[in-house]
């Protein structure tokens, strides 16, 4: 046990080192980029708070690449002091010295997903507030060619909407058109507006034509009104989230809003795939250490320790990309969402895993 904890002590302070280095070059990079941009318009305090607010999901993002090369600070620092030759030379193989790490690993990508990530969807958004409060714009979503789709309504009715733009949060919709249909999918009736703001449980409405489509000709029946409303059962989260990165939600609040998404029509597989990415954190930092450990437990001499440690890390940049790549196929479909977060992190725990059993015992 107290071999256990000075291993976990001595990988936990190569973490918080790697990662404070990390941070510190990020935020100075960052805030120089932030001054390049926005130097004529910010002073020097919101620049700093622009830049506390972009820094987390730029470090939430290299993540598993700050795992690796603390792993790799830690094992070759046992290696290099042969603290790991002792501690075979004690009866304890060398194995026992990755219990502690992966220990303090798998705590460390749970700790991510349940409270970093949370963090860095909620800083995120900050930031993407506030630098578009300083260039002086409304953002605009244009889904594709054909605009933004929206679908609403219950089993009575349904109403589907399309519009040519939106603002950042998708509480105003430009251009906008409502086809409402009842529940056996015949039209009721057609509104075009040239303005739809949402608000508490309806739709308001500005600059309005509607035609009853139940009449024999709705052109007769036509009519124009300055502005009017209709019910809504969305709200301004869930479209702004419909149509935002995964990576701006909470993790805690993905489940119930993929379960909305399905309903209202949209395709949630994006959102999926995101969720079962980062419930596979702690697997893939795993892996990660591992890769490291395969590469650098054993005591190296001369020139071959740059060639491990530049074996270890290429090794881990595939693994990454072959996450990625894996994510991509399960977004479109080709193979289930949680095929493409689990296979890429199972594969490299279960290759390193043999990698260290040959080094110790083959």
């Amino acid at each position: 046990m107290i071999l256990h904890r000075y291993y976990a002590r001595r990988f936990v302070m190569a973490f918080l080192g790697t990662g404070a280095a990390f941070f510190t070059l990020m935020a100075m990079l960052d805030l120089v980029d932030q001054a390049r941009r926005y130097g004529d318009t910010a002073g020097a305090g919101e620049l700093v708070t622009l830049t506390l607010l972009n820094v987390p999901a730029d470090l939430y993002e290299i993540l598993p690449l700050i795992m690796i090369i603390s792993g790799i600070a830690f094992f070759l620092g046992l290696a290099r002091s042969s603290e790991l030759v002792v501690t075979r030379a004690a009866g304890r193989s060398a194995l026992a010295a990755l219990t502690a790490p992966v220990a303090v690993t798998i705590m460390i990508g749970l700790a991510s997903v349940a409270l970093i990530n949370p963090l860095v969807a909620a800083t995120s958004r900050a930031f993407e507030a506030r630098s578009d409060s300083l260039k002086g714009i409304d953002r605009v979503i244009a889904l594709s060619d054909d605009g933004l789709w929206l679908r609403q309504g219950d089993e009575g009715a349904q109403t589907v909407i399309r519009a040519v733009s939106s603002n950042l949060d998708g509480t105003m919709l430009r251009e906008a058109s409502f086809l409402t249909l009842d529940a056996r999918g015949r039209p009721l009736q057609r509104v075009e507006a040239d303005l739809a703001q949402l608000q508490s449980g309806q739709w308001l409405l500005r600059g309005v034509k509607r035609w009853p489509l139940t009449a024999d000709n709705p052109e007769t029946l036509a009519e124009r009104l300055p502005q009017m409303t209709l019910a809504s059962s969305l709200t301004a989260g869930q479209i702004r989230d419909s149509f935002g990165d995964p990576a701006s939600i909470s993790v805690w609040k993905l489940p119930g809003f993929i379960e909305r998404l399905k309903a209202a029509g949209f395709t949630a597989r994006r959102h999926q795939v995101f969720l079962q990415t980062e419930l596979a954190q702690p697997a893939f930092l795993t892996a990660m250490l591992l890769i490291g450990a395969g590469f650098t437990m054993r005591h190296q001499r001369g020139g071959r320790v740059g060639v491990m440690v530049l074996g270890a890390i290429l090794l881990s940049f595939g693994v990454y990309f072959l996450r990625n790549f894996a994510q991509i196929l399960g977004e479109n479909g080709q193979i289930p969402p949680a095929l493409a977060a689990w296979a890429p992190p199972v594969a490299a725990i279960l290759s390193s895993l043999g990698l260290l059993l040959h080094l110790e015992d083959g």
